[in-house]
C-alpha cells in the first residue's frame, strides 16, 4: 500500500495493545529468497532536517518491480512526515545482485535544473530496509572548475548484513558520479551484497547511536552539577524557611498572649496578616484550573513516556515515540479532568462543563493551531511535512471521542471526590488592600526571577535534546532525561516556595498565579535559548524551516511551562496550607 492511501489510522491507534509500536510490514524474519523491500523516504537540504520532500519529487526513476507485500503507516509516521515510497528494486534475502541498470532518464531542461538545485543545496535522501535507516547524498559539487561542475550519484551499492534469518546491518555506497548537463542521459543502477554478521538483532541500532556525544564527561558533569544544585537548594530552603518560620511562630505566639488593646498598638506584619485572603480564589479561576489540569496531564505523560522509552527503546521504530505520546496523552485525560475539575469546584465555580471543555482542549488547540499554520507553508512548499486531511480527521476524532469523554469522567469524579475546599482559614468577604512594597517584591519581578534556577538545572540537557531533534542525532539516554526531570521538579518546587514566602511576607496574597507563573517562567528562558541555538548552533535557512523551528519550539516551551508551573503550584499550595494550619488564627 503506498503512502497516499492512509486509512484506518484511528482504529489502528485505538487498538494498540502495547505502548511499543511493533513492526509495520512483517515480523523481521526472512526465509531464503524472501522479498526485502527497499523503501525510499524523503529528500531535502542537509541543514534543514524538517524541510523534506518525497524522494521522487526529484526526477529519479523507479525500478521495474510493481507489486510489494502489504504495508501500513502509523499515525506517528504520518505526523512526522515519513513518506515511504516503494523503490521498485527487486531484492531477495541472501540473494546477491550484480551491478544492474534498472532505469534511464533523458533529462529535460526542468529536470536538469531540479537536480542542479538539489546538488547545490546539499540535498540528501533517506531510505529504509527492514526499518533500518540509510542515508545518501544526491550528488556533489566540483569546485575545481570554473564554473563549478555538478555531479549526481547514479549507482547504489547496498551491503546487507544478516544474522541467521534476520537483517542486522545495512550500508550504502554511492558511486557512479555523472556530470549533469541539459538533455544528458542518466543510467541508474544498483547492486546488492549479503554478508553474514555477528551483530545480534537487539543490538542492530547501536551503530546509529553516538555514545561519545551523549555520554561525554560534560553530560555527566551537568547531571552532577544539577544534583548538587538540588542538594544546596533543598538545604537552603529548609534552613532559611524553618529558621525564619520558627521566629514567625514565636512572634505570633507572643502576639496571641497580648490583649486586644496591646495587639492593636503592636507592629503587626508578615504573612499571618493575610490569613483572611490567602485561600481566596484567583482571578480567572476557570482558566487557572484548566492550566493546572493540563499541567498535571503533561507531567504524567512526560513521566510515563520516558519510562516507556527506557524500557522499550522506542527510538528503534519509526514514529513510535510520537505514537506512544499521543496514546498516553489520550489515556491520561481523566487526570486532567480530575485535577482541573476538583480545583474549579473548590474555587466555587459553577460553569463546570465550560471549564471541562477548556481544560480538555487547551493544549490540543495550541498544538493544532500551530500545526495548521505550518501545514499551510508545507503545502505551499509541497513538503512531505504537510499533514494529510485524513490524519487531521483522525486527530480530531481522538480529541472528540477519546480525550473529551475521558476528561468528562475525570471532571465528574474530581468534583464529587475532591471538590470541597476545607481551608484552615476563613475567607474574608472583602479583600484586604495590598500595601506598597519594594520593586523587587512585585509579582512580575518574582515571576521572572523564579525561572532562572530551574532553567540552569536543565540548561546542558536542553543542548543535547535540541541537538538530537534538530541535528541528526538519535536521543537514547532517557535515563538522563528522567533524572533531569526529577531534578527540575525539585528545583522548581524549592524556588517557588521561596518566592511565595517573600510575597506573603510583603502581605501580598496573590500567590496562586505568582507561584504558577514563577515555575512556568522556566519555559521563557528555554525559548530564549532556542533562539540562541537557532542563530549560533545550526545552519538552518528558509521560511519553512524557520517557521517550523520556532513554531514547534513554542509548543515545547508551552508544554514545559504548563508542567513546571503546575509542579511549582502544587509544592507551594502544600507549603501554604501547612504554615496556615500550624498557626492559630483568630
Amino acid at each position: 500500500m503506498l503512502p497516499q492511501s492512509r486509512t484506518s489510522l484511528l482504529i489502528g491507534l485505538l487498538i494498540i495493545s502495547s505502548f511499543v509500536v511493533q513492526a509495520d510490514e512483517h515480523d523481521h524474519l526472512y526465509g531464503e529468497n524472501d522479498e526485502v523491500v527497499l523503501w525510499m523516504n524523503t529528500v531535502g537540504p542537509y541543514h534543514n532536517r524538517q524541510e523534506t520532500y518525497t524522494f521522487f519529487s526529484l526526477p529519479f526513476c523507479r525500478g521495474p518491480k510493481q507489486t510489494i507485500s502489504h504495508y501500513h503507516e502509523t499515525l506517528g509516521e504520518a505526523l512526522l512526515g515519513v513518506e515511504l515510497d516503494f523503490s521498485g528494486l527487486d531484492i531477495r534475502f541472501k540473494s546477491d545482485v550484480e551491478k544492474t541498470v534498472f532505469c534511464t532518464v533523458d533529462l529535460t531542461e526542468d529536470q536538469y535544473k531540479a537536480f542542479v538545485y538539489a546538488v547545490r543545496s546539499n540535498y540528501w535522501y533517506q531510505m529504509y530496509i527492514d526499518d533500518l535507516p540509510i542515508w545518501g547524498m544526491v550528488g556533489e559539487v566540483d569546485d575545481t572548475t570554473d564554473p563549478p561542475t555538478y555531479k549526481i550519484f547514479t549507482h547504489k551499492k547496498l551491503e546487507i548484513g544478516y544474522n541467521e534469518n534476520q537483517i542486522v546491518d545495512v550500508n550504502l555506497t554511492s558511486d557512479g558520479r555523472t556530470k549533469l548537463s541539459p538533455h544528458a542521459k542518466l543510467s541508474f543502477s544498483y547492486e546488492v551484497t549479503f554478508k553474514p554478521s555477528s551483530v545480534k538483532y537487539p543490538d542492530r541500532f547501536d551503530k546509529y547511536l553516538d555514545p561519545t556525544f551523549f555520554q561525554h564527561r560534560i553530560h555527566w558533569f551537568s547531571i552532577f552539577n544539577s544534583f548538587m544544585m538540588v542538594i544546596f537548594l533543598v538545604g537552603l530552603v529548609s534552613m532559611i524557611l524553618m529558621r525564619t518560620l520558627r521566629k514567625d511562630y514565636a512572634r505570633y505566639s507572643k502576639d496571641e498572649e497580648l490583649d486586644d488593646m496591646e495587639r492593636d498598638l503592636g507592629d503587626e506584619y508578615g504573612w499571618k496578616q493575610v490569613h483572611g485572603d490567602i485561600f481566596r480564589p484567583p482571578g480567572f479561576p476557570m482558566f487557572f484550573s484548566a492550566l493546572i489540569g493540563s499541567g498535571y496531564q503533561v507531567f504524567t505523560v512526560v513521566f510515563i513516556v520516558i519510562l516507556l522509552a527506557i524500557i522499550g527503546e522506542l527510538y528503534t521504530e519509526r514514529g513510535s515515540l510520537l505514537s506512544a505520546a499521543i496514546f498516553v496523552y489520550a489515556a491520561t485525560s481523566p487526570i486532567n479532568g480530575y485535577a482541573g475539575g476538583s480545583m474549579y469546584a473548590r474555587f466555587g465555580g459553577k460553569q463546570w462543563i465550560k471549564q471541562m471543555v477548556v481544560s480538555a482542549f487547551l493544549l490540543p488547540t495550541a498544538v493544532c493551531g500551530t500545526a495548521f499554520l505550518i501545514n499551510f507553508i508545507a503545502i505551499y512548499y509541497h513538503a512531505s511535512r504537510a499533514i494529510p486531511f485524513t490524519i487531521m480527521i483522525a486527530v480530531t476524532c481522538i480529541c472528540l471521542f477519546v480525550i473529551l469523554p475521558l476528561t468528562l469522567v475525570g471532571t465528574v469524579l474530581g468534583r464529587n471526590l475532591a471538590g470541597q475546599g476545607n481551608y484552615p482559614c476563613r475567607i474574608n468577604a472583602v479583600p484586604r488592600p495590598i500595601p506598597e512594597k519594594k520593586w523587587f517584591m512585585e509579582p512580575l519581578v518574582i515571576i521572572m526571577m523564579g525561572g532562572i534556577l530551574p532553567f540552569g538545572s536543565i540548561f546542558i540537557e536542553m543542548y543535547f535534546i535540541f541537538t538530537s531533534f534538530w541535528a541528526y542525532k538519535i536521543y537514547y539516554v532517557y535515563g538522563f532525561m528522567l533524572l533531569v526531570t526529577v531534578i527540575l521538579a525539585i528545583v522548581t518546587v524549592c524556588v517557588t516556595i521561596v518566592c511565595t514566602y517573600f510575597l506573603l511576607n510583603a502581605e501580598d496574597y496573590r500567590w496562586r498565579w505568582t507561584s504558577f507563573l514563577a515555575g512556568a517562567s522556566t519555559s521563557f528562558y528555554v525559548y530564549l535559548y532556542s533562539v540562541y541555538y537557532f542563530l549560533f548552533k545550526t545552519k538552518m535557512f528558509g521560511l519553512f524551516q524557520t517557521v517550523f523551528y520556532f513554531g514547534y519550539m513554542a509548543l515545547f516551551s508551552i508544554a514545559l511551562g504548563l508542567m513546571c508551573g503546575t509542579i511549582g503550584y502544587i509544592g507551594t499550595a502544600k507549603f501554604v496550607r501547612k504554615i496556615y494550619s500550624t498557626v492559630k488564627i483568630d
